[in-house]
C-alpha cells in the first residue's frame, strides 16, 4: 500500500508538472509572437528589423513553487515610480510567503488601481522582482509576473512565466520600478533573459 501511494504522488507530481512545462512553452511562445506582431508589439518598426526574439531560460520545475498569500489589510494607495518619471497609483494587496532550494522568501505583491477596472482584470495581481541575473543576465530594473487572485490564500507561482517590462527592449514606455523590498538573494534562472 505505501509503495503504491509513493507511486501515486510521484505521477501526479510528473503529470502536473508536464502540464506545467506545456503551459510555459504555449505561453513563452505567445509573448515572443505578440513581439513580432504589428499590431501588438512595443518595438519601433526599425527595432523589428534586429528583433531576434526573446530568449527564455530552459523550463525549469525548481522555480515552480506553492506561495502563501498573507492579504493586507487598510492598506493606503501609494505612487510606484516608473521609467518615465509618471508615478501610477497601485496598492500593496499581500505578501507572498515560499521557499525555494530550502530558503524561505517573501515578495509583496501590487494592485494597479487602474488596471483593476477593466474588464477582465478585476483579480490582477502585479508581481515584479529582481534577484541576483539582474543586471547580468536579466535586465538590471527587474522582472514580472502577472497573477491572479486565488480563491484560496495558496497559489501556485511560475517564475518561468517571469517577463521583461517593455522598457528592456525600447523607449517611450512607463515602466514600474521594481521596490526594493523585492529582491530575492536567489539567481531566478527561469523565466525570460537577454
Amino acid at each position: 500500500m505505501r509503495n503504491l501511494l509513493i507511486f501515486l504522488l510521484f505521477t501526479s507530481s510528473l503529470t502536473f508538472s508536464q502540464q506545467s512545462k506545456n503551459e510555459v512553452l504555449t505561453y513563452q511562445k505567445a509573448l515572443n509572437d505578440s513581439y513580432f506582431d504589428a499590431k501588438e508589439t512595443p518595438l519601433k518598426p526599425e527595432e523589428i528589423v534586429h528583433f531576434n526574439g526573446l530568449v527564455f531560460y530552459e523550463y525549469n520545475a525548481d522555480f515552480v513553487v506553492l506561495a502563501k498569500l498573507e492579504k493586507l489589510e487598510n492598506e493606503k494607495t501609494f505612487q510606484m515610480p516608473t521609467s518615465s518619471g509618471k508615478n501610477q497609483d497601485y496598492k500593496r494587496y499581500g505578501i507572498l510567503k515560499f521557499n525555494i532550494y530550502g530558503q524561505n522568501f517573501e515578495l509583496e505583491v501590487y494592485q494597479n488601481l487602474n488596471l483593476i477596472k477593466r474588464k477582465g482584470y478585476e483579480k490582477h495581481l502585479f508581481l515584479p522582482f529582481i534577484d541576483l541575473t539582474s543586471g547580468n543576465e536579466t535586465y538590471g530594473a527587474g522582472r514580472y509576473l502577472d497573477i491572479e487572485i486565488p480563491d484560496e490564500n495558496i497559489l501556485w507561482l511560475d517564475f518561468n512565466k517571469a517577463y521583461h517590462p517593455y522598457c528592456a527592449y525600447t523607449s517611450g514606455y512607463s515602466c514600474p520600478i521594481t521596490p526594493d523590498v523585492n529582491f530575492l538573494n536567489i539567481k531566478v534562472l527561469a523565466g525570460v533573459k537577454f
